[in-house]
């Protein structure tokens, strides 16, 4: 979800990448679904798990996995660059998706909002 409501709300300040630590290897209907009813596109997402290059290439990783950072990361190095959000997957409970959903929405919203100010505030102290 979070990959589609970014690119779709927040393509300005983040490009975004989902992966996990333990992908089902497939997008669960229900999240589809959520995300269609929402009015976000669900073409082309896919359920994969987190590759070293992406880790590496990465500015900031989302660990919305319910585990502590220092535990679900343990095997990549630059701990710094992980935020923690704490999102309850809603898989296997149809009644949970539009709240994760609404959840995962503000996050990306503030977390663009965040990048805009560090932007701006990198843009005024260029052109000084």
């Amino acid at each position: 979800m979070a990959e589609a409501i970014a690119w779709q709300d927040a393509s300005q300040e983040i490009e975004a990448s989902s992966a996990g630590l333990s992908p089902l290897g497939f997008v669960a209907d229900m999240t589809t679904q959520t995300l269609i009813k929402n009015g976000y596109a669900a073409a082309g997402l896919a359920s994969k798990p987190i590759a070293l290059e992406a880790w590496e290439s990465a500015d900031i990783v989302i660990n919305m996995s319910g585990r502590a950072s220092e535990f679900a990361f343990r095997n990549f190095r630059g701990h710094a660059k992980i935020e923690d959000w704490e999102i309850e997957d809603p898989y296997g409970d149809s009644a949970k998706y539009q709240g994760t959903y609404e959840s995962v929405r503000d996050r990306v919203a503030e977390l663009a909002g965040r990048l805009r100010k560090q932007f701006a505030a990198k843009d005024s102290s260029v052109k000084q």
